[in-house]
């Protein structure tokens, strides 16, 4: 029978042979997949690293400290190469140390140096110091290194400048009261002249009203995803606003109480890529628009116009299947008189390849004195035998068409006759356009001709106003400028997010301007009467080596203001520890990546910034006074493959994965010689393969073309396995609204908060916590109570998985 000290003695040596066969396979992972990483001309590092695992392994059963000093030298030798290669910078840090660093930890655990010492006692004690002092080392780096963020940039913005002085080219005042456009106004500036709420009582705001539409994902007919993105307008006493079921609701602005409720018949099937409304457009009236002050200021009426007869003013609401149906204001009805006597016009007249679902309207239409001005979506990536991207104005009392721009016969505005076709396959414009109508100038942004990356057959049409700022006359539909923001797009950076206008103060001059921000982190500064650059745009050569039948552009367009994420490096691979951080290097050589503009290719691309964006329909929002913008940079890296199709029918991306054979076969690209493969950059783990931050806000002097300041915001509580609210900078999607009290607030972080920030400097002042996503822009008004209310959406994402809801959420200072 064995004696006591035998039986104690005999856990902790199974214990140390465990352990030291945990160490060995990690060296054998590190060494197998470091000499790879090798092969591929990668670091050296993890081979050696790995090395040193194996050898501390092998030496630890032996007992003595020589397996500790091993371990304890691996350990500073990571740290040592870890600072190198990233500073200090905390997440970097714990990708390379934390498996290191806790098994290091359990070596230093009591036990250990008493199983050590019963086989040999010689060196323990020096070995577990060595070990220790490496630890505290590490320990110190990572505590310095969590206070610092690398992305910062601090500053603060000019204080508020003396109004612009009025001229001819003057943009028309914000609206006070009232929030009288998606945008705000019709110049997008996504701005509140009210300034009750302010960096000193921000923090006083709290919950108001709140209401639930009852609109919820999984209601019959559902297509993949839905997204509640609605900005509401405020006219007068109420609030409409719309539900991706495309119910378009009224409610009392100061109680959100429910005055009234529309909801359409929607032509089924429906097969989009989103079920959703982002906003609604105003039309305040004949009464209204025959002022004087109409041309330069729009309008915000105590109570609804109802001069000119039934249905005077009018709420405009485009649908998931092709229409665009008017109703009054005051009652929700249809307005009989629009249309012909229907209420609603047919976008559907004169399209070509007429297929449910593949042409709608998410976003809001353009409302001038005379004029709606529609856009639509074609869809990405089925084929190359799409509807047309075509735009069109209708009267806005009557629905009829008063001009058409087709850029594959961008010439012929006239309207088009009943027997012809408008272009196939066109480029569209899904977003928000914008207008200045004292110029007669409505700004359009444009997407691609499908399919997104490959345009070996791309008219001539689609290479001149493709991923383009196109302004068109109001009064015609011609073509007065256009600036095209990627030449020969291959990379899906479709212009998304609708146009800011502003008057810019340069110098002795004041410049109606026009701020355009992009998917690759442009933003491009222009003239809005003639579209030259206001700040620099320079021509950089691009990476060249299109796929076959295809080519690239030579150089590309980029501009002093940008926030272009820096190129990625093998060093800004990342994951939960060294082994998926490894991986992802792999996975990083492996791949072509020259930089910003790397074409899509058969072996597999990374595009970085990816089609997610820097920025993408949220857009920015500028203020007319500080003459500052506020945005919110993202960045994400997308992988592109391109599959080779040999014939125009079968499935080669989605295959038996399809979700739903109602839905269109996204991403196979019938008729074009290659499918594309579109996905994340992530880790095996389902991080994203690049260190964070991944989203920031940031403010920038518009009239210099400076970032004045940058903080990453935003916390991976609802992206993490567990709620783990570390402010690492994730994305938004949904943009900001700043006031004229120096106040800006942002919903769309992947994390469910409500924010307000200084704008002068970006310090956070406010936050509250959303019961679902909040991928939605806010808004701004005064209610009958005298009080300033922001309003949020918060019903999810369905492409981003944040939690679904039916909410809208209403903030006020409390009452005094």
């Amino acid at each position: 029978m064995p004696d006591a000290a035998a039986r104690v003695r005999a856990p902790s040596s199974a214990l140390l042979n465990i352990t030291a066969v945990v160490i060995g396979l990690a060296g054998l992972a590190l060494g197998a997949a470091g000499a790879w990483l090798v092969v591929l001309g990668g670091s050296w590092y993890y081979l050696a690293a790995g090395l040193g695992l194996i050898v501390a392994a092998v030496l630890l059963p032996r007992g003595g400290g020589a397996g500790l000093w091993v371990y304890a030298a691996v350990v500073a030798f990571t740290l040592a190469w870890a600072l190198w290669e990233v500073g200090f910078d905390w997440w970097p840090l714990a990708a390379r140390g934390d498996v290191f660093f806790v098994i290091g930890v359990f070596l230093l655990m009591p036990w250990v140096p008493r199983a050590l010492a019963r086989r040999k006692a010689a060196g323990v004690a020096p070995a577990r110091g060595f070990l220790g002092v490496a630890l505290l080392a590490f320990l110190a780096a990572a505590v310095f290194s969590w206070t610092r963020d690398a992305t910062r940039i601090e500053g603060t913005m000019p204080a508020p400048a003396a109004a612009v002085a009025a001229s001819a080219n003057a943009a028309p005042a914000p609206p006070k009261d009232d929030w009288t456009a998606y945008g705000g106004n019709g110049m997008g500036q996504r701005y509140s002249a009210l300034d009750q709420i302010t960096p000193a009582n921000a923090g006083e705001l709290q919950e108001a009203w709140h209401f639930r539409t009852g609109d919820v994902r999984g209601q019959s007919g559902d297509p993949e995803e839905t997204t509640f993105e609605v900005t509401p307008l405020k006219i007068g006493d109420k609030l409409f606003l719309c539900t991706p079921h495309q119910s378009v609701v009224a409610l009392n602005a100061t109680t959100g109480q429910q005055l009234w409720r529309y909801t359409p018949e929607i032509r089924r099937p429906l097969a989009l890529q989103h079920l959703t409304c982002r906003g609604l457009s105003y039309d305040p009236g004949s009464a209204v628009r025959s002022a004087p002050a109409a041309a330069s200021s729009p309008s915000s009426p105590s109570s609804l116009p109802t001069a000119g007869g039934d249905c005077d003013a009018k709420l405009f609401m485009p649908t998931a299947d092709g229409r665009v149906i008017a109703l009054d204001p005051g009652s929700g009805r249809p307005c009989m008189r629009f249309g012909g006597g229907t209420g609603q016009i047919d976008l559907w007249k004169n399209m070509p390849n007429v297929k449910p679902g593949s042409y709608y309207s998410t976003s809001p239409v353009v409302v001038t004195r005379s004029l709606i001005i529609v856009g639509g979506t074609v869809l990405d990536n089925v084929s190359t035998k799409e509807t047309s991207g075509v735009i069109r104005a209708f009267d806005i009392d009557t629905g009829a068409l008063v001009w058409n721009w087709d850029s594959g016969n961008p010439d012929d505005t006239a309207p088009i006759a009943a027997d012809r076709m408008y272009t196939a396959n066109s480029p569209n414009s899904w977003s928000i356009s914008s207008v200045d109508e004292a110029l007669g100038l409505v700004y359009v942004p444009t997407g691609n001709q499908p399919p997104d990356q490959w345009g070996g057959k791309r008219t001539a049409g689609a290479e001149r106003y493709s991923s383009s700022v196109v302004a068109l006359d109001l009064a015609t539909g011609r073509v007065r400028w256009s600036f095209q923001t990627v030449h020969h797009d291959l990379w899906d950076y479709d212009v998304p997010s609708q146009p800011s206008l502003i008057d810019l103060r340069i110098g002795s001059e004041t410049v109606p301007a026009l701020v355009q921000p992009t998917k690759q982190g442009e933003l491009f500064v222009l003239d809005r009467r003639d579209g030259k650059p206001v700040v620099k745009v320079h021509e950089r050569p691009a990476p060249q080596g299109a796929a076959a039948g295809d080519h690239t552009s030579l150089t590309q367009p980029v501009s002093e203001l940008s926030f272009d994420p820096p190129a990625l490096t093998p060093a800004d691979m990342w994951g939960g520890t060294v082994f998926d951080q490894l991986a992802c290097r792999i996975a990083f050589h492996r791949l072509r990546y020259e930089g910003r503009f790397t074409p899509p290719s058969t072996e597999g691309s990374l595009i970085y910034p990816g089609n997610f964006g820097v920025f993408n329909w949220g857009g920015i929002a500028v203020d007319p006074q500080r003459q500052l913008a506020f945005t919110t940079p993202a960045s994400l890296a997308f992988v592109s493959r391109l599959i080779p199709r040999a014939d125009d029918t079968a499935l080669y991306v989605q295959g038996k994965n399809r979700p739903n054979d109602s839905l269109p076969a996204l991403n196979e690209n019938f008729g074009a010689p290659f499918a594309v493969q579109l996905s994340a950059f992530t880790s095996v783990f389902g991080l994203p393969c690049q260190a964070p931050p991944w989203g920031h806000v940031a403010g920038a002097d518009l009239r210099t073309g400076r970032v004045v300041w940058k903080h990453k915001n935003g916390t991976v509580r609802d992206s993490s396995p567990l709620p783990l609210p570390f402010a690492m900078g994730v994305p938004s999607l949904g943009g900001p609204m700043m006031t004229a009290g120096g106040v800006a607030f942002l919903s769309g972080t992947l994390d469910q908060f409500v924010r307000a920030y200084d704008v002068a400097n970006g310090k956070e002042l406010w936050r509250s916590r959303l019961p679902a996503g909040g991928q939605a822009t806010p808004m701004s008004y005064r209610g009958s109570d005298g009080r300033q209310f922001v309003v949020v959406a918060a019903g999810g994402h369905g492409s981003l998985g944040t939690r679904t809801g039916d909410h809208v959420i209403a903030y006020a200072l409390p009452k005094r």
